[in-house]
Order: structure tokens, then C-alpha cells, then sequence
């Protein structure tokens, strides 16, 4: 992320095909959207107006495939307007994007979006194009191929995420102990670098046979991150360390924080066959899912006022639901269900104009971006059966 948004917005694997009768909802319902309203997006994110075209209407089924077909919207519209800004920018919000389009295809079994993949290799990470200094930006990417890589099997996705991790790896100092530092120009150790390393490490570990070296570098990250004290006693990840490598205890706790520690425990359970991990995603998803701060009414928001949260944050509630459901499908609980289930359904109600979403998922529609666009895909994802 660039300084000027974190100074805003603070520094900041699977389910097979399902039934053919969803998968054919699927497809009706994604052609009505791809000529419904739109909007205009920033490749940054900022927000925009809605664009001014003709809304239709879009007829959602009742029953199981309800959820997929609102899920193809979602999707639609946003390939529809990002395929563009995917090939114009680097940027953490692009492969967020396009991770949350793969997240849907993985669900549904649809393959519609895989030229994106390619294209997007090609023009930006064939022979290793790609450079940031920010390793944050970084690590979503290599999330998003190593994701690219179990849906297509391609093995040009895992190599070039195995590449992007070395380089995040030369970002691990000694400052504070250890922690792969936010920005290679700057000392400063947050939360979201290292919970991205971590995770992206338990899965290259998974996709490199005889591996130790991603196993080691997890589990050294995540001795060193629980020590940082930035998982607090109130099971609430704060967004970094102060200058003196204390916790900033008054730093924002956004919800992909605790949505991105969460996948990553879920991760190390499944490296160590240790259930204590679990207990630790547990205790952070269940201490969202009860702030009043976090979840006011049972729907997930952002700790601040929806137009003063910068470009990055309507991107956030999106990755927090998508790593829940990592949890979900491990240990199951009603609880985490029920949750995911209302605020899908008040997303879909209340925070949609046609076939765009914006950014608080209990309205008014405002400020729809690419970034809430992506969110509300991820979490209609989340109820796909």
C-alpha cells in the first residue's frame, strides 16, 4: 500500500463444482448483470459515482442456488470493470480482486475468468516484472497466485509465487526482534505483512513436496508475531508496533487483521496437527463477531466512519469473511454460519445499486469501488453451497 494510504486507512484453498442446476442460474444470472448498471472505479480505488446506465432487473432464485447466482452479479460486474485496471496496476487491491474472482470460480466451478489469470501474468510478472517496496502489496500477490495455482494447476502461478515470497523473505530484520518489516525503505513491523507471510508460507509448504524451508519460516514468524503483542488480551489484532516495538495499542483494528491471523492459524493447524491454533482463530473470529465496535447489529464494518476510512479499507470486511469461512470449514460452528449468512443477506439488501456494491454492507449504497465490489463478492462467496 502506498504511504498516503496507510496514513488514511491505517498501515496496513476448497470446494469443487456445485449442482448443475446452481451452475446454470450461474450463467443466466451473470448475463442479465454483465448489461446492468455499472459504476466507474479509479484504478486506486477512489470512490465514484454510479455510472448513469439503464438498470434491469435481475431476478435471483429462491433455494440453494440463491446465493450463486447473487455471487455471479457480484463478479460479473466486477470483471466487467476491472478487467482494464488489472492490466494497468500493481496494485494490493487488484489481486485482492482477482483472488475473490477465483475464490468464486473454486465455488462454483465456473472456469469464465481464467484468460484474467493469464493475461495478468503476462503483462505484469513474466520474467520477473513485478517490483514494490511494499511487501504487503507483495504478499497479496503471492496469496492470490499460490490460489491461481490450485484452481488451474499451472504450475507458472506457484513458481512466481514462490518468487515474490523469497523477496518478502529478505524483508525479515532484527528489528523488534525479527518480523518482515511493512515497507523495504522504512523499519516499521505491522500485523498484515507478517499474518500474509505466515499463511503464505504453511501453503507453499503444502504445494512443495519434502518442503522445510516455508514450514520453518511460518512457524518463525509466528513465534516471533505472538510475542509481539499484537494480538492483544481482547482477542483483537492492532494494526502494528509503535517506534519503541511495543503493540500500538491505539492503532485501528481492521477487520482483515483479524480475518487474515484467523486463515493464518487455520494454516499452521493444518502444518502442525496442533488444535491450540485453533483455539487462537476461535478467540479472534469470536471477538469480531461480539464488537460492539466491529459487528454493530451482527454486521461487519470498519472502526471508523464509511467515507473516512481511505481507499484501502472497503476492501477489508471481504478478506476477514473469506478467512472465517477457512474456519467455518474446519471446525464448523452455527454461530460462524449464522453470521456470514446475515450479513450476506443484508449486503445483498441494503449496500447494492443493480449489480454494484458499496462499502457499508448495512447501507446507505455509497462510494461504490473496485475494493467493495471485490468485499461483497467474497462474502456472497462464503454462502455458495
Amino acid at each position: 500500500m502506498s504511504d498516503s494510504t496507510n496514513r488514511a486507512a491505517g498501515s496496513g484453498r476448497h470446494r469443487r463444482r456445485a449442482g448443475a442446476r446452481a451452475a446454470r442460474v450461474v450463467v443466466i444470472v451473470a448475463v442479465l448483470a454483465v448489461i446492468g448498471a455499472g459504476y466507474l472505479k479509479s484504478v486506486d480505488g477512489h470512490p465514484a459515482a454510479p455510472a448513469r446506465l439503464a438498470p434491469i432487473p435481475i431476478h435471483i432464485p429462491a433455494g440453494p442456488g440463491r446465493f450463486a447466482a447473487e455471487a455471479a452479479v457480484a463478479v460479473t460486474q466486477l470483471q466487467r470493470k476491472a478487467g482494464n485496471a488489472y492490466l494497468h496496476s500493481h496494485s494490493w487491491q487488484a489481486a485482492s480482486s482477482l483472488s475473490a474472482t477465483i475464490g468464486f470460480m473454486r465455488a462454483t466451478g465456473s472456469r469464465a475468468y481464467l484468460s484474467d489469470l493469464s493475461a495478468i501474468y503476462r503483462g505484469h510478472f513474466a520474467g520477473g516484472a513485478y517490483h514494490t517496496g511494499f511487501y504487503d502489496d507483495m504478499g497479496w500477490w503471492v496469496l492470490t497466485w499460490i490460489k491461481a495455482y490450485d484452481l488451474t494447476g499451472d504450475t507458472t502461478y506457484i513458481r512466481e509465487a514462490r518468487r515474490l515470497f523469497a523477496t518478502m523473505s529478505r524483508g525479515w530484520t532484527r528489528v523488534c526482534g525479527g518480523g518482515v518489516v511493512w515497507n523495504q525503505h522504512r523499519r516499521y513491523k505491522n500485523a498484515i505483512t507478517n499474518e500474509e507471510f505466515m499463511q503464505a508460507a504453511v501453503l507453499l509448504h503444502e504445494a512443495t513436496p519434502g518442503d522445510t524451508w516455508y514450514a520453518r519460516w511460518a512457524l518463525r514468524d509466528w513465534a516471533w508475531f505472538s510475542a509481539s503483542g499484537m494480538l492483544t488480551r481482547s482477542g483483537l489484532v492492532v494494526d502494528g508496533l509503535a517506534p519503541d516495538c511495543r503493540p500500538n495499542l491505539s492503532s485501528q483494528t481492521w477487520t482483515y487483521n483479524q480475518g487474515m491471523l484467523v486463515g493464518a492459524m487455520v494454516s499452521l493447524a493444518t502444518l502442525t496437527g496442533h488444535k491450540s491454533f485453533l483455539v487462537t482463530a476461535g478467540k479472534v473470529a469470536h471477538a469480531v463477531i461480539r464488537s460492539p465496535i466491529l459487528s454493530p447489529g451482527g454486521i461487519l464494518r470498519e472502526p471508523c466512519a464509511p467515507l473516512q476510512c481511505g481507499r484501502d479499507a472497503p476492501m477489508f470486511k471481504g478478506i476477514f469473511m473469506q478467512n472465517l469461512k477457512l474456519l467455518y470449514d474446519r471446525v464448523g460452528g452455527a454461530g460462524y454460519q449464522r453470521y456470514m449468512r446475515r450479513n450476506a443477506v443484508a449486503a445483498w439488501a441494503d449496500d447494492r445499486q443493480g449489480a454494484t456494491f458499496g462499502i457499508s454492507w448495512t447501507g446507505p449504497f455509497l462510494a461504490p469501488t473496485l475494493p467493495s465490489q471485490a468485499s461483497a463478492l467474497d462474502l456472497l462467496t462464503t454462502q455458495i453451497p
